[in-house]
C-alpha cells in the first residue's frame, strides 16, 4: 500500500464513520465519503489534463479541506506542491487574493473567487481507481519533496509507534507554520489506524480543554507551546507535534 492507499484503505474498512471534523468550517466528513471525493476529484484533475509528477500549488489552511486537495492530487499521479513555487498550470486555494501566475491555467477555490473555478467542478463522475505506487507526493514549503515510498513507510512506522486505536478520538492542535503539513500528517495518522480526528486551527489552552470535552477526546498532538501547558493536566493524553514527525527529519 502507498501513502494515499493507507489513508484510503482505513476509511474503507470504517465505512460510514463521521471521523473529521473540521472546527474551523464546521464540516464532519465521513470516511467513506472522504474516499469517494479524493477519487472523484482525482478523475476532475486527470481530465483537465494532469499528468503524472506535475506541480500543482496549494494554499490552503490545516483541515478536510486541505487532506481532500493533496490526496487527490497524489491519488492522480501529481505532486502537491505547498511551498507555492515552481511552474504549475494548476493550483487550489482558499481564495484569490490578487492576480494568478501567467503559468497558472486552472485555479480552483474552496470559496467564490473571480476568475477561479469551484472547487466542487472537479467532482464529477470520472474516478481513478488506482494511484501511483512510487514516486514525489509532496513539496514541502523549505522546497523538500518526499516520496510516496518514504511516506508510507513513515506512516506505518508512526501508526506502529502511536498505537491508536479505533475508539480513539485525536486533537490536531498542531501549527501551520511554514506550512500546514504537520496537520495533515496528523489526519493521516488517525485515518490510518481507524481514529476519528478532530482539526483544530490555532487553537488556545482554553480552546483545546472545550474541545478535548465537547469531543471525548483521548490524544492530543499540539504544538510545542500548547503541548507544555496541556502537559500540565495528567488526566490529558497530550503529544508534542514534533515527535510526530520527527522521523521524517522535520
Amino acid at each position: 500500500m502507498t501513502w494515499t492507499e493507507l489513508v484510503m484503505g482505513a476509511a474503507a474498512e470504517h465505512d460510514g464513520d463521521p471521523t473529521m471534523t473540521d472546527v474551523r468550517t464546521g464540516e464532519v466528513l465521513a470516511r467513506s465519503v472522504f474516499a469517494r471525493r479524493v477519487a472523484r476529484v482525482a478523475g476532475g484533475l486527470r481530465a483537465r489534463g494532469l499528468r503524472y509528477g506535475e506541480l500543482v500549488l496549494i494554499d490552503l489552511p490545516v483541515g478536510i479541506e486541505l487532506a481532500v486537495a493533496v490526496h487527490s492530487v497524489v491519488w492522480a499521479g501529481g505532486v502537491a506542491a505547498l511551498h507555492l513555487r515552481g511552474p504549475a498550470r494548476m493550483m487550489i486555494a482558499q481564495r484569490l487574493h490578487g492576480p494568478v501566475r501567467g503559468d497558472v491555467e486552472h485555479v480552483f477555490t474552496m470559496e467564490p473567487s473571480p476568475g477561479a473555478q469551484p472547487f466542487t467542478d472537479l467532482e464529477g463522475e470520472r474516478t481513478v481507481d488506482f494511484g501511483p505506487l512510487c514516486g514525489p507526493a509532496l513539496v514541502l514549503y523549505s522546497g523538500r519533496t518526499l516520496r510516496l515510498e518514504e511516506l508510507t513507510g513513515h506512516l506505518r512506522e508512526i501508526d506502529e509507534e502511536l498505537l491508536l486505536e479505533e475508539w480513539d478520538t485525536v486533537l490536531a492542535a498542531v501549527s501551520d507554520e511554514p506550512d500546514p503539513f504537520k496537520g495533515l500528517w496528523v489526519v493521516d495518522i488517525a485515518m490510518t489506524a481507524g481514529s476519528s480526528v478532530v482539526i483544530a486551527q490555532d487553537p488556545s489552552v482554553l480552546g483545546c480543554r472545550i474541545l478535548i470535552a465537547e469531543h471525548a477526546v483521548s490524544v492530543t498532538i499540539a504544538s510545542p507551546d500548547l503541548a507544555r501547558k496541556l502537559s500540565a493536566d495528567p488526566d490529558l493524553h497530550v503529544l508534542d507535534e514534533r515527535a510526530i514527525v520527527r522521523s521524517l527529519g522535520l
